[in-house]
This record gives C-alpha cells, sequence and structure tokens, in this order.
C-alpha cells in the first residue's frame, strides 16, 4: 500500500490529534492503577501502558512528513492538568512539536475560569477538551444531569471558552451528536472540532444511517469541524474499504473545508500502523483535487489551531 502511494513522502501532514506521556513524570490513572480494559472502546491497551514520548512519536511517523502536530490531553490526572500543560512546553522546546496545545479543565467547577487563565499563560493552548457526562449506549438518557451538555454549570463554563479566544475539542459517542448540535447553535462564535468522526462504531447499515443522520444535524453548525480519526473497533481488525466509506461519508456531510486529519496515536496503534494509516488515508481522499488534500492532511488544522506554518 505504502509503495503505490508516491504522497506518503511529499504531503505535508499536520497531525490534528495525538498525546505524549511519559509514566514517570506524571500520573495516568487509565494507563496505570485504574487499567480496565472493559470500559475502553477498543477492548485489550496494555500496550500503551508504557512511555509514549517525542522519540517514539517520530518513530512511529518516519517517512511521513510530519510539518505540525496537536497534542490533545491524554487523560492525565486531573490534579496535574497544568502540570501536563507545563510539561508539553518542556518537549516543544527540546523537540519541535506538540506545535498546538489542547488541554483539560472541568467546565462546571468554581475554579474553572481560573484554571483556564492558568492554562493561557503557556503560549501553545490553543482549546479545551473537556468531556460532558454521556450515556453508555444509545437506549440509555443522560439528559439534564450535572456535568451534561444541558447543564447550566457545564454551559456556563463551556461560554468562557470563545470569550477567551479557545475551542472546543468535542468528544461524544454519536448518539449524543445531535445534543451536540444544540451546544453549537447556542455558541456560535465557539470553534468546535469533533473528535474521531463522531465513533461510527455501528457499522451495521443501519447503525451507520443512525451516525450519519446524526452527523448532518451536527454538520448544520459552521463552528463545527470534525477529526477523520480513530476508525479502530473493538476486537476487529482495522478494514481499509469500510474506514474509506467512513471517511467519504464524512466529507460528504460536513466538505473537505471542515475535515482534519489526525492520527491518534498511540491510540490507533493498537490498530493500524502510522505509515498505513497516512497511505490509506490519502487513498480515501483521491477523488478530491491536490490543494482540497492538502487542505484535510494540514491546512484546515494548521488555520483551526491557528499554527503558524
Amino acid at each position: 500500500m505504502e509503495a503505490s502511494n508516491p504522497l506518503l513522502q511529499d504531503m505535508p501532514i499536520v497531525d490534528a490529534h495525538h498525546h505524549l506521556w511519559d509514566l514517570s513524570r506524571g500520573r495516568y490513572p487509565w494507563l496505570q492503577q485504574d487499567y480496565d480494559a472493559d470500559k475502553f472502546f477498543l477492548g485489550d491497551y496494555r500496550a500503551l501502558c508504557q512511555d509514549f514520548l517525542p522519540a517514539h512519536y517520530r518513530e512511529a511517523s518516519a517517512g511521513c512528513r510530519v510539518i505540525a502536530t496537536v497534542h490533545v490531553e491524554a487523560e492525565r490526572d486531573r490534579s496535574e492538568q497544568l502540570a501536563e500543560t507545563a510539561w508539553l512546553h518542556e518537549q516543544h522546546a527540546e523537540h519541535g512539536f506538540p506545535n498546538a496545545v489542547v488541554a483539560h479543565a472541568w467546565l462546571d467547577r468554581p475554579e474553572t475560569d481560573e484554571r483556564l487563565r492558568e492554562h493561557l499563560r503557556y503560549p501553545l493552548v490553543r482549546g479545551i477538551r473537556s468531556k460532558p457526562v454521556t450515556a453508555e449506549s444509545p437506549v440509555e438518557s443522560v439528559r439534564g444531569q450535572p456535568g451534561t451538555m444541558q447543564d447550566e454549570a457545564w454551559l456556563r463554563g463551556l461560554s468562557l471558552l470563545p470569550q477567551l479566544g479557545l475551542s472546543w475539542d468535542l468528544r461524544v459517542p454519536s448518539w449524543h451528536l445531535a445534543e451536540a448540535a444544540e451546544v453549537a447553535a447556542q455558541f456560535p462564535q465557539l470553534p468546535i472540532a469533533l473528535n474521531h468522526h463522531g465513533f461510527a462504531w455501528d457499522r451495521s447499515e443501519e447503525g451507520l444511517k443512525r451516525w450519519r443522520d446524526a452527523m448532518a444535524v451536527l454538520a448544520r453548525q459552521p463552528n463545527v469541524h470534525v477529526k477523520l480519526s480513530e476508525f479502530g473497533l473493538r476486537d476487529r481488525a482495522w478494514h481499509w474499504a469500510d474506514n474509506a466509506r467512513i471517511v467519504r461519508e464524512t466529507l460528504a456531510i460536513f466538505g473537505w473545508q471542515r475535515c482534519m486529519f489526525a492520527s491518534n496515536f498511540p491510540v490507533a496503534g493498537l490498530r493500524v500502523g502510522y505509515r498505513e494509516l497516512v497511505s490509506g488515508m490519502l487513498r480515501m481522499l483521491q477523488d478530491l483535487t491536490p490543494a482540497q488534500q492538502r487542505a484535510v492532511m494540514a491546512d484546515n488544522a494548521l488555520r483551526f489551531y491557528r499554527i503558524a506554518a
């Protein structure tokens, strides 16, 4: 696959979503004492329970022309939110990346405003990922509960992001996308990046229709972009044809102008190699013009996360 794609080493890439961690420098409960494969969407993830540093990222992405990256908070212990941001700036100073940081802050706490402003002391911070409370399945509802997208305290915290020039990285399962559209409509000045294509986990025709319908509702809000990332499924191999369908349908719904490539490494590495992922993505984009391909692979993320080329 890689040898047949001459763009692999030529196409500039801005990786709009990846993670780094040093387990000796910080606490990551999900990787350490709270390991729970039953709750993780890909199942067994013991291979992730080790350091993933800039050198590991460079090794994984070798042969690809990565010109900039966006680090998204890696669920470091929530008492170390600012420490994660500070550590990432150390990595940038030494290694030249990440080039933008999406940090974590709780949105429904009395200290939310203070915490956001503390993050903004660090110049690479561009946005916040704070996951709302969600239901475990589409047949359940948590609507209106504390920490959900209808919680007034949570919404007050979210309203601070556009005031401070921050974007929001949205990560919810597909059955919450219509609710996310309601939030996007409430805050039209808030740039929103939907993580991981809205998680089309149910690949049955019925499941894909529900995902498409929900994505279409969200796409009506012009302030929402989407990351073409993390197509892995629980206990299943990475399947190019299935994932190509997801990518092409996402492009049809949102348009190439609002889609961004992202690797989600090292998590995606449980199912696919970095070079294979990039090569596969370029094949999936082959119906776009070269300029449109470059927009998806690099330019849209440069603009969204305000990264100097």
